[in-house]
């Protein structure tokens, strides 16, 4: 709907539109409307009677490969590894926001727009490209965006960066667009039940081996299904009996354990990210003040980043936060602006 949206939007402001949808995974069943997937069959069908009606010509681009090797192949070797991933975010770089532009530049396009909840600025002063949060806060997706280039910015479009998602259903409706009800797509699209330790055993051809959980001393605690099975902070579901909640506070992929911990043993004062990306400067000054998101849920938190070489950055919490996981994505906020951000590699 907010893809379908946004293109109503640039055709009544006079743009020449195409529509196009992304060929990414055709595994059986992998999509569909009860799993609130995004690239099923039926989406793309969608998204042709909706170009259709709004008598744009309409593509589907087959990028499958790409996104077995940048996106699948990545979310597996990283869970492998003992990370947790965000694939969402792997995709936006490699294939929404850098293939899909390389098309469309080969097509003597100007520009590729999308239904993201965020907005663009231009600053004349320094002549940069920011990425503003969107009007609509609860919606704001400017997260998954702060991987985006100078040169992305400046040939993205984000119509619906300035208006809420109740007014996006509204235009939708009044359009008559056929997706006008269609509900938000949650899950990952090539694991739409979420069990992701049976996807990567499948995919893989692989068992999961029974693992360990220890303490932070250590001290071997009872057996477990296997680390891959676990992600940073969990507290349900973890299968063994203690006399005190435990949280999963750490993983050791080498060594297949499992670290629990009391709530409080799971703060950390900082983190080291990598494969850093800057939008609203070249590069910060050393103990800038940020706010920081160390996941997509995750409410602001005042820090400071120093720049590191090789792409890496030092960011220290004002005060400690807890359950930070390494695989996820740090963003960092100046105001409303995005200031960067890039992936955690561990945690200090």
């Amino acid at each position: 709907m907010d893809s379908s949206t946004a293109a109503a939007i640039l055709k009544d402001r006079g743009y020449e539109v195409y529509g196009a949808t992304l060929k990414l995974w055709d595994e059986v069943n992998t999509c569909n409307t009860a799993t609130r997937t995004c690239c099923s069959l039926e989406d793309v069908e969608d998204a042709r009677a909706t170009a259709f009606k709004m008598g744009i010509p309409f593509y589907v681009l087959n990028m499958k490969q790409l996104f077995k090797e940048k996106v699948v192949d990545y979310f597996v070797d990283s869970y492998l590894s003992g990370e947790t991933p965000n694939p969402c975010i792997a995709c936006n770089r490699h294939v929404k926001f850098h293939a899909m532009l390389l098309k469309a530049l080969s097509l003597e396009m100007d520009y590729i727009a999308t239904g993201h909840y965020a907005r663009i600025i231009h600053d004349e002063s320094t002549g940069r490209y920011l990425l503003k949060k969107a009007k609509d806060l609860t919606k704001d997706q400017s997260y998954v965006l702060y991987m985006l280039t100078q040169e992305q910015l400046k040939r993205l479009l984000l119509p619906l960066g300035d208006l809420t998602k109740t007014e996006v259903r509204q235009l939708a409706e009044e359009k008559g667009l056929v997706n006008a009800r269609k509900p938000d797509s949650q899950d990952i699209c090539f694991v739409p039940n979420g069990d992701y330790v049976e996807f990567i055993k499948e995919y893989r051809g692989i068992d999961i081996p029974e693992g360990t959980f220890v303490d932070k001393e250590g001290r071997v605690l009872g057996k477990s299904k296997g680390m891959v099975h676990y992600t940073i902070g969990q507290r349900k579901g973890l299968g063994i009996s203690l006399q005190e909640p435990r949280y999963v506070i750490g993983k050791d992929s080498k060594n297949n354990t499992v670290t629990l911990g009391r709530k409080e043993e799971g703060y950390v004062n900082g983190l080291i990210a990598r494969e850093m990306n800057y939008i609203l400067c070249e590069r910060p000054e050393d103990d800038m003040p940020v706010l920081v998101k160390i996941r997509y849920s995750h409410k602001e938190v005042p820090a400071k980043i120093t720049p590191l070489e090789d792409g890496k950055a030092r960011i220290v919490f004002d005060e400690p936060q807890p359950f930070v996981a390494p695989g996820q994505s740090v963003v960092l906020y100046k105001d409303e602006y995005v200031v960067g951000g890039g992936i955690i590699s561990q945690a200090i």
